[in-house]
């Protein structure tokens, strides 16, 4: 909560909310005990080894000939309600570039998009600069994407992260995602009811 008694939204419930808004909802509206799948536990196991590594890489794989990098940034914004600690930041001059780790082979998916964009708007506001690109690495095939931020995914994000306030408030079940594959490995899967 802010000081003006604001909910503060995770970045993550951000992903989480363009995935399965049902995710966030039983996040913080109905909390059951999750079941922590393999992939959660491999995936945070790959964060650590990841983060020793790329501490020792150049810059190259995104594009960059220098610059500083800071891992595990917290970030927090009373004016967005909205906090989150960031993978990775490159400061290169003038320039500032989220980077989130993700141990997927798919790709850049919108819910990563949105995630990312959520950290730019945070780095934005603590280091009053602006953020343009970002970067997903895809932890198994170490592979970077570019990923452009523009001022419409940060207004995306921003009316995502008071949906989701709303949500909180009003204690309605969203809507479930309409891709039912989604669902096969969720860890809510046996509290969505009207799932199968």
């Amino acid at each position: 909560m802010t000081d003006e008694g604001t909910f503060i939204v995770r970045v993550s419930d951000i992903k989480q909310w363009f995935y399965c808004p049902r995710v966030v909802y039983f996040t913080y509206i109905m909390p059951v005990q999750k079941k922590v799948t393999v992939k959660m536990q491999f995936g945070a196991e790959e964060h650590e080894v990841l983060s020793a590594l790329e501490q020792r890489r150049k810059l190259r794989r995104y594009g960059l000939e220098e610059g500083k990098r800071l891992f595990r940034v917290p970030l927090v914004s009373d004016k967005l309600g909205l906090s989150g600690v960031l993978d990775l930041l490159i400061i290169s001059g003038e320039d500032y570039y989220p980077v989130e780790f993700k141990d997927t082979t798919r790709g850049v998916s919108q819910n990563h998009r949105y995630q990312l964009t959520g950290y730019a708007l945070l780095v934005e506001e603590k280091y009053a600069c602006q953020v343009s690109r970002g970067f997903l690495y895809q932890i198994p095939t170490n592979q970077v994407n570019s990923v452009r931020i523009d001022q419409k995914s940060k207004d995306v994000v921003i009316r995502a992260v008071d949906d989701i306030r709303r949500m909180i408030r009003s204690e309605i079940m969203p809507e479930a995602t309409p891709q039912k594959a989604k669902c096969t490995d969720c860890e809510f899967l046996h509290f969505c009811g009207d799932r199968w």
